[in-house]
């Protein structure tokens, strides 16, 4: 596993009891607005990142189905994940907008990934893919987060 503060810490977590629901708790209140899905964390690696989102009333939408402003937040939750325990130490990150389509309708709880090539850490547009999976394993939002990746200014 990489180094980084993210990684570190998730990976002390697994050690203990309930590990990633402690860590998913504690990672959603860094950025307050994640927790309004209740995320879990359920793989987190360099380069990529899945998260777990239960279909609750509180998601839904006036059809029934799992909002996609809610499957946006997990979208970006694990890309942001993903970004801290990937990017190499040099550089720094920052989102510039999303891409997303919603070819099927999301009746069941989610699993949002965000993943990028290990290789794609350089300054510069970024692109990273991210993807939400029903339990079928049947993509029902689709897209791009496009970051802008810079050198961090030396101290």
């Amino acid at each position: 596993m990489s180094d980084t503060y993210i990684m570190r810490a998730y990976k002390k977590a697994l050690g203990l009891p309930f590990g990633a629901q402690l860590f998913s708790a504690y990672a959603a209140r860094k950025a307050p607005y994640f927790r309004t899905v209740r995320p879990l964390v359920q793989r987190l690696e360099p380069n990529r990142c899945d998260i777990f989102i239960k279909k609750r009333r509180a998601v839904q939408n006036h059809i029934g189905t799992m909002h996609v402003i809610a499957v946006a937040n997990g979208l970006e939750m694990a890309m942001g994940f993903m970004a801290e325990a990937s990017i190499p130490k040099h550089l720094r990150w920052i989102p510039k907008g999303m891409t997303l389509e919603y070819p099927a309708k999301a009746n069941t709880s989610l699993v949002c990934t965000a993943e990028v090539a290990a290789d794609a850490w350089k300054a510069g547009d970024l692109n990273v893919e991210v993807s939400a999976k029903d339990v079928n394993g049947v993509v029902v939002v689709k897209g791009v987060i496009h970051l802008w990746i810079s050198e961090k200014p030396s101290k």
